[in-house]
């Protein structure tokens, strides 16, 4: 099993979510995160005063699934999220060890 983590832009989301369950992805987490990477921060300006605002506001998506879905779920992800410019985010994948849905005590893949 993989988890697979994406950090996208927050208007894309529910793009990105709707692509996902066109492919049958049921199952997602979702934080609103700030961060910044090569996009760097920004300097805004407010009420006549300047202040550098370092951390961009982003989405984050986490989402469990076998193995045989992994490059499906980053090429839906990849072309839902891209805009083209800077700051489009970036798709982390982990190994999971182990999962267990609360509920029913089911593990592994059947808790997914």
């Amino acid at each position: 099993m993989k988890k697979v983590e994406a950090i996208i832009k927050p208007f894309k989301l529910d793009e990105v979510k709707e692509a996902l369950n066109e492919i049958g992805i049921q199952g997602i987490t979702v934080s609103e995160v700030k961060g910044f990477g090569r996009q760097k921060g920004h300097t805004e300006l407010y009420r006549g005063a300047e202040y550098v605002v370092d951390f961009i506001p982003k989405i984050k998506m986490e989402i469990i699934i076998g193995d045989d879905l992994v490059s499906k779920v980053i090429e839906t992800i990849e072309h839902a999220a891209k805009t083209g410019r800077i700051g489009d985010g970036k798709i982390f994948v982990t190994n999971v060890e182990e999962v267990v849905r609360i509920r029913t005590g089911e593990r592994g893949q059947d808790a997914i």
